[in-house]
């Protein structure tokens, strides 16, 4: 936007653009922002914010060209760019590559719907990883085939974003059917939907489920959106959803080597009101300790949740094929899987998390380095 007009006051400054919108910016959060409080090379902040006055007096406010010039009482002087007061209106989230909207779904997606992208483009072009990361933050779920045939192959689509988030079950894991299991997923029962380690402090965010084997009868991947069944719950029972959202349960993994837990609700909520995450696995769900007089709402409230995850409304199911690969937003997707018989044939994923701050840097690397690309 092009600056038309500046108007001085004591407290703050109004600037109005050639397009008719104009915005007031405080005087202390001009100052808090001005180039010169930064480290030139870091771009951290390095002003003392109790070094200056609770509102800084500005004097004058003059446009040289694509900056503005601005002097105060107590003889600082700033130089700030058009371009950076333009973009942080008081008000106005600033814009973010990374902000997707979420494009909830459910059964009538259909299985033949859910984007599907080939393994070799994303590997080599930054354009066909980015567009892939758009679609999985929107719909948090995309199908990668035509994976190369190798326990890595999965690995190296995922580090592709950065790095891979280990917890207790390592940087990566195998969902085979094993002896002396710690945890229902290395066993040969259905899983109902469920989303992974909700009794980590944060969860892990983007899941990869990379193929190898599927031979046995059985096995089949179910999947949901957790924010539209939760989004429909709003509206058809506030006061459950309202539940899920305020009150805290626990969540528990423990074996010979780790006990992890946390007091987290179902649903949490970003600061505009949506839903941002869901925490639901009825198999690591603690013993519920909220006050006795809670407890028949709250139960009422977490059936509600159950019963929309076993909707087939809601539900996708497939069979993977050796060099598929699903990934998904494990704090909004809800998967599970159908019981399978491993007298019958094979069946071998290959797992692996990367967090959601890591995924969405990249995105915005991404995004930024293709619009330099385009660049007239």
């Amino acid at each position: 936007m092009i600056v038309m007009n500046l108007a001085v006051r004591s407290d703050t400054l109004d600037v109005t653009w050639t397009d008719g919108t104009s915005a007031r910016f405080p005087t202390i959060w001009l100052r808090d922002n001005c180039p010169t409080g930064l480290h030139p090379d870091t771009h951290e902040r390095l002003l003392d914010l109790l070094t200056i006055d609770d509102m800084p007096v500005l004097i004058s406010a003059e446009l040289e060209g694509d900056v503005v010039v601005l002097e105060y009482a107590d003889g600082h002087n700033s130089r700030m760019p058009t371009s950076l007061i333009a973009a942080h209106c008081p008000g106005q989230i600033a814009a973010d590559a990374g902000d997707i909207s979420a494009q909830l779904w459910r059964a009538d997606l259909g299985v033949v719907n859910i984007a599907r992208y080939a393994a070799a483009p994303i590997l080599s072009d930054d354009f066909s990883l980015k567009n892939w990361m758009q679609d999985t933050a929107a719909y948090g779920l995309t199908i990668i085939d035509h994976l190369q045939d190798h326990a890595d192959a999965g690995v190296e689509i995922a580090k592709r974003i950065g790095f891979l988030r280990v917890t207790n079950f390592g940087a990566t894991f195998e969902v085979i059917n094993k002896p002396d299991p710690n945890n229902l997923a290395y066993t040969s029962v259905a899983l109902p939907l469920h989303t992974d380690l909700p009794n980590q402090e944060v969860p892990p965010g983007y899941q990869f489920l990379h193929c190898l084997a599927n031979e046995a009868t059985g096995g089949g991947s179910l999947f949901a959106d957790g924010f539209a069944m939760a989004e429909d719950l709003r509206t058809e029972d506030p006061e459950a959803f309202h539940l899920l959202c305020e009150v805290a349960i626990p969540f528990r993994f423990h074996d010979d080597s780790a006990d992890i837990r946390v007091h987290r609700p179902v649903i949490t909520l970003g600061p505009k009101g949506d839903v941002i995450e869901i925490r639901y696995n009825a198999h690591l769900a603690g013993i519920f300790d909220m006050p006795s007089e809670t407890m028949p709402a709250y139960y009422r409230a977490y059936r509600a949740y159950m019963r929309k995850t076993r909707d087939p409304k809601y539900r996708l199911a497939l069979k993977l094929k050796a060099g598929e690969m699903v990934v998904f937003d494990n704090r909004r997707v809800l998967h599970g899987r159908d019981s399978f018989d491993p007298s019958t044939g094979f069946r071998h994923l290959h797992g692996c998390y990367v967090d959601r701050g890591e995924f969405f840097s990249r995105l915005r690397l991404l995004a930024s380095k293709v619009a330099m690309s385009i660049a007239p």
